[in-house]
């Protein structure tokens, strides 16, 4: 075999070799891929498929100042839930104390700061209560895309790349890890491993603002069959306080940062 000849082969073997590296990285991604979406669609059939859900909360939200400094503005919360159109979420935090009651007919927000409730006539499910908060307020409410019933179909809507991770721990709770990147946002879920597959930690990340501010949702205490006492998703106004249009700014207790302070990380 002439040099030309050896130098043809070998050159020809490490293009083949370079393709199969290439497809073994294509596969595994395919299948890092595939591994994510099989694991989210797992929880968001769970969680959809619980008729009453209870859990507590802590979310950090992430803001950029002028001078590119990251501050962050952190709440805890509880929420009890009863499918189909039941709904009690409060939070409190330093910017934030305020509640939100639906019974299926009304909606109700009171916001403790500001001494006023609103009140809107909605007779439908969570998920049409969702959208009218979100249409109403501008409120991005992270987080409740993960009770809707059509979970999965919101979560993967822009999603270009899924990788499961790894495992990892959350509250002493072992999890499966996933990532997906979008578009605008790129978002990490840690997902509790075994036959309870609840969503355990969230992170969003805004790629559209400097910084990469992120919100980052810790959910703890679930319980899938938390019966509700008869009064949990009536609304009684404190005595004291003023009723105002849900417009009237009551809402903007629900993004946790002080009024005017620009905000990211919403998905």
């Amino acid at each position: 075999m002439t040099i030309r000849e050896r130098a043809s082969t070998l050159t020809q073997g490490l293009a083949n070799a370079a393709l199969v590296t290439a497809f073994a990285a294509f596969s595994a991604q395919s299948a890092h891929a595939d591994d994510a979406a099989k694991i989210l669609k797992a929880m968001t059939d769970y969680i959809t498929a619980q008729k009453s859900i209870s859990a507590t909360f802590d979310s950090d939200i992430e803001v950029i100042t002028p001078e590119l400094e990251k501050i962050q503005f952190t709440s805890s919360g509880k929420l009890q839930l009863s499918r189909p159109d039941k709904l009690r979420v409060s939070r409190t935090g330093g910017y934030a104390d305020v509640q939100l009651v639906y019974d299926g007919k009304t909606v109700s927000v009171y916001g403790n700061n500001a001494k006023a409730y609103a009140q809107v006539e909605l007779t439908g499910t969570v998920d049409q209560l969702v959208d009218l908060i979100q249409a109403k307020s501008g409120a991005a409410m992270p987080g409740t895309d993960l009770l809707l019933t059509n979970a999965y179909d919101e979560l993967m809507s822009n999603v270009v790349l899924a990788q499961h991770i790894g495992q990892g721990v959350v509250d002493g709770v072992e999890c499966e890890h996933l990532a997906f990147r979008g578009v605008d946002t790129d978002w990490q879920i840690w997902i509790e491993s075994g036959a309870r597959p609840v969503p355990r930690k969230y992170v969003i990340t805004s790629k559209t603002l400097a910084g990469a501010p992120q919100y980052t949702l810790r959910i703890k205490d679930w319980k899938t069959d938390a019966v509700a006492d008869a009064d949990t998703f009536v609304f009684k106004p404190p005595s004291g306080v003023t009723k105002v249009d849900l417009d009237s700014g009551v809402m903007a207790e629900f993004d946790e940062i002080p009024p005017g302070t620009p905000s990211g990380a919403k998905k």
